[in-house]
């Protein structure tokens, strides 16, 4: 019984070195876990996508290989791997990682990398609408009517062509009452028309060199003019997101817009895989060219749905008019 009472003591003794190692080790790793998460943030903070989406990956991966195993009857003496107990960073969940993720789009330049980002996404259970209704087009001819259309959606086919500033909706009573207080001035006897010359120059530089990037931006601080905007994008966006395409960005500002190279006051700049791999081939399916057409005008049909009636899209008429006259055969616009 002694010589019991006095071993246990001496056994934990010689024992001791391995809990302090185990809680070095543990250390060690928890520092470099939150010096990699650093070296994520910054990569987040740099808009460099391929960098963070790299370490995410090799975040996954090690998560997977650190998991631990089934439980089994006997006892295991070997401690659990603490890689697992820091996989995330510490001030934020992992929603809001998936959200830098799709923030961080914005600045890539490789849409196939984009593309990457939404599958690593979708994969991990962020995106589960991704992609829900890319089977909705099928092959074969289709002849929507203007009844057909009428009886579907309840709009006249008239109701889905853009419409010039100036000649509909809002944007004719904004051009009304311009007209109306220049001759009520004129008829006070204050001459504007030098300052009208100017303005319409300066409108004329703007439409021909900046694709009216600066009176858009003068427009959108009008609230009505600003939420049309926000609904015609979003039938882009949700559309492209409800089709599987991913999407690099929506932009909002003209002046940005420009910068980025993109046609019009606004854009969402999407990409669909199956449309470049076939363009790359020299050849375009049915199915591509519906799935690339309905992501096109559904800025439009937005518009239509909520306002009765579009006015933006001239430009995605544009582009729908410049891509039917490439193709070979060229396809009929009438």
């Amino acid at each position: 019984m002694a010589s019991c009472c006095f071993s246990s003591p001496s056994s934990a003794l010689s024992s001791s070195p391995i809990p302090k190692i185990s809680i070095k080790r543990k250390q060690w790793k928890s520092i470099k876990a939150l010096k990699e998460w650093r070296e994520y943030e910054d990569a987040v903070r740099e808009k460099d996508l391929a960098r963070a989406l790299r370490f995410l990956k090799s975040m996954e991966a090690l998560q997977i290989q650190s998991s631990p195993p089934s439980p089994s009857p006997s006892p295991s003496l070997t401690p659990p791997s603490s890689v697992s107990s820091v996989p995330y960073s510490p001030g934020f969940s992992g929603t809001e990682r998936d959200w830098e993720v799709l923030d961080t789009c914005l600045n890539a330049d490789d849409m196939r990398l984009v593309g990457s980002a939404y599958n690593f996404l979708q994969d991990r259970g962020f995106l589960p609408n991704f992609g829900k209704c890319k089977n909705i087009v099928v092959e074969g001819p289709r002849n929507i009517t203007p009844t057909v259309l009428k009886e579907s959606t309840g709009l006249e086919a008239s109701k889905l062509a853009p419409k010039k500033w100036g000649f509909s909706g809002s944007s004719r009573a904004a051009l009304i009452a311009f007209l109306g207080g220049v001759s009520y001035l004129l008829s006070q006897g204050i001459d504007i028309r030098p300052n009208l010359a100017v303005v319409l120059a300066l409108t004329t530089l703007d439409a021909t060199f900046l694709g009216g990037s600066c009176l858009a931006q003068i427009l959108c601080i009008w609230p009505p003019y600003r939420k049309r905007v926000l609904v015609h994008e979003a039938g882009h966006l949700l559309t492209a997101y409800l089709m599987g395409c991913p999407i690099r960005g929506v932009i909002l500002d003209p002046i940005v817009a420009m910068q980025m190279g993109i046609q019009g006051q606004a854009g969402t700049q999407f990409w669909d895989e199956k449309l470049a791999n076939e363009l790359a081939e020299g050849r375009l399916s049915g199915t591509a060219f519906d799935r690339y057409c309905m992501v096109l005008f559904a800025g439009i049909a937005a518009e239509a749905l909520v306002y009765g009636e579009a006015e933006g899209g001239e430009n995605d008429e544009n582009l729908f008019r410049n891509i039917c006259l490439l193709l070979q055969p060229p396809l009929s616009i009438t």
